[in-house]
C-alpha cells in the first residue's frame, strides 16, 4: 500500500495504550499537570479581581494554618480515605461501584438505630454495636447489586447509582418518624445522639482517624498478600481466565462487593457518631462520589490514597476558607477545586495512553 493511500485512510491522530512508562516520566507528567492546574486556577482568580498568590496561600492556611484547621481537614480526610479504599476493592475487580453514597447512608441508618434504641447500654458496647451494624448493613446493601450482577449480569453502574436514591429517601422517611425525633419537637429531624453514642476524640479528632490508618494497612495486606486479594486481581484482569483457573467468580464478586460496601457503611457510622452526632440527608455529603476520584488518583493503592484524600480534603477546606477571607463566591471556589482535580485526573490519561500522529516515524517503522 502506498504511503499516500495509507495516510489518507489513517486518522490524523489516534490513541494507543502504553505498554509501560518510566516512573520519572510519569511523575514529570503529574508535575506538569499540577503546574497547569495552578496556572489555570490563577487565571480564574485574576478574573475575579484577586491576587492568585494570596488566595492560594489562604487555601493552605485555611487547611493547615491553625490547630483547629488541621483537625477539620483530618475530619474531612477520614471518610474520603476509607470510602476510597472500599471503592477500590470493587474497581480492581472491574465492578463499577457508584453506590457508595447509598452504602454510607445504609451504614449510618443502622448505626443510628442502635444509638436511638440502645443508648441505655454502656458506652463501649453501644459503639461496638453501632460499628458492627453499620459494617453489616452497608455490606448487605452492596451485595444486592452484586448478586444481580452475578446471577443475571445486570448493569452494576446503574444499579448501584439508583440505590443511592433509595437510601436517601429512607433517611427522609426516618426524619418524619416520631420515635426518631426529639420529643420536644415535631420538626422532621433525627434527634441528636447522647454522649453514649459519640466516638471519643484523640488529639481533637474522633478516633475514626486511627480506624482509617488501620484499614489502610489491612487493605494493603489483604490486596497484596492474601489469596482473596490475588483472586480479585485475576477477576479484574479477566473473568474467563479466573474461571479457567477454577475460581468461583460469582462468589468472589459478591464477597468483594460486600467488603467494598461494608467499608462505606463503616464510614456512615463514623460520620453520625464522630462528626455529626445525628443522621441527616447530608450525612454522606458527596463523599461516595469524591472517593471515586481518590481511588483513581491513588491507583487503588491504600497508601497512595492517604495522600490523595488529604490533598482533596485540603482543597475542600481551603476553598471554604477563601470564601470568607477573600469574598470569593462558593461556586467560584468549587470551580477552582474542580479545575485542579480535572488536571490531576486528566494527566493519568497521558500516563496510560499516548497519541500517535499520522506520519510519525514510529508509525512508519511499524507500518
Amino acid at each position: 500500500m502506498s504511503k499516500e493511500i495509507r495516510e489518507h485512510q489513517e486518522p490524523f491522530v489516534r490513541m494507543v495504550k502504553r505498554a509501560s512508562i518510566e516512573p520519572k516520566k510519569a511523575w514529570l507528567i503529574r508535575g506538569i499537570a499540577l503546574l497547569g492546574a495552578i496556572i489555570t486556577g490563577g487565571l480564574l482568580i485574576l478574573t475575579l479581581g484577586h491576587n492568585p498568590f494570596e488566595v492560594y496561600a489562604s487555601m493552605v492556611q485555611g487547611a493547615f494554618g491553625k490547630k483547629i484547621a488541621i483537625q477539620e481537614t483530618v475530619k474531612l480526610t477520614i471518610p474520603l480515605l476509607i470510602t476510597g479504599i472500599g471503592i477500590s476493592l470493587a474497581f480492581k475487580m472491574r465492578f463499577w461501584n457508584i453506590g457508595a453514597e447509598g452504602q454510607i447512608l445504609a451504614g449510618a441508618i443502622a448505626a443510628s438505630s442502635i444509638a436511638i434504641y440502645f443508648d441505655h447500654l454502656p458506652h463501649a458496647i453501644v459503639l461496638i454495636l453501632m460499628g458492627l451494624a453499620a459494617f453489616i448493613a452497608g455490606g448487605i446493601y452492596g451485595m444486592i447489586p452484586a448478586f444481580f450482577k452475578a446471577k443475571w449480569n445486570t448493569n452494576e453502574t446503574l444499579f448501584t447509582l439508583m440505590m443511592n436514591y433509595i437510601a436517601l429517601q429512607f433517611v427522609i422517611f426516618l426524619e418524619h418518624q416520631a420515635s426518631w425525633q426529639d420529643s420536644r419537637s415535631t420538626f422532621p429531624k433525627v434527634r441528636m445522639f447522647t454522649d453514649t453514642a459519640r466516638l471519643p476524640k484523640v488529639f481533637g479528632v474522633h478516633i475514626g482517624w486511627i480506624i482509617a490508618l488501620i484499614i489502610v494497612v489491612a487493605a494493603f495486606i489483604y490486596l497484596t498478600k492474601t489469596k482473596h486479594g490475588y483472586e480479585i486481581s485475576v477477576v479484574g484482569e479477566s473473568a474467563n481466565t479466573a474461571r479457567y483457573a477454577g475460581m468461583n467468580v460469582r462468589r468472589i464478586l459478591v464477597r468483594t462487593m460486600f467488603l467494598s460496601a461494608a467499608l462505606a457503611g463503616l464510614v456512615g457510622f463514623l460520620q453520625v457518631s464522630g462528626s455529626d452526632g445525628t443522621l441527616t440527608e447530608t450525612t454522606a455529603g458527596g463523599v461516595g462520589f469524591t472517593a471515586i476520584t481518590v481511588a483513581w488518583l491513588g491507583h487503588m493503592n491504600p497508601f497512595a490514597m492517604v495522600v490523595v484524600s488529604l490533598f482533596i480534603a485540603m482543597l475542600e477546606r481551603g476553598s471554604n476558607s477563601i470564601q470568607t477571607s477573600h469574598n470569593i463566591p462558593a461556586s467560584a471556589a468549587d470551580l477552582l477545586t474542580g479545575l485542579i482535580l480535572f488536571f490531576m485526573l486528566g494527566c493519568e490519561f497521558f500516563i496510560n495512553y499516548k497519541l500517535i500522529f499520522r506520519g510519525s516515524r514510529k508509525e512508519e517503522a511499524n507500518g
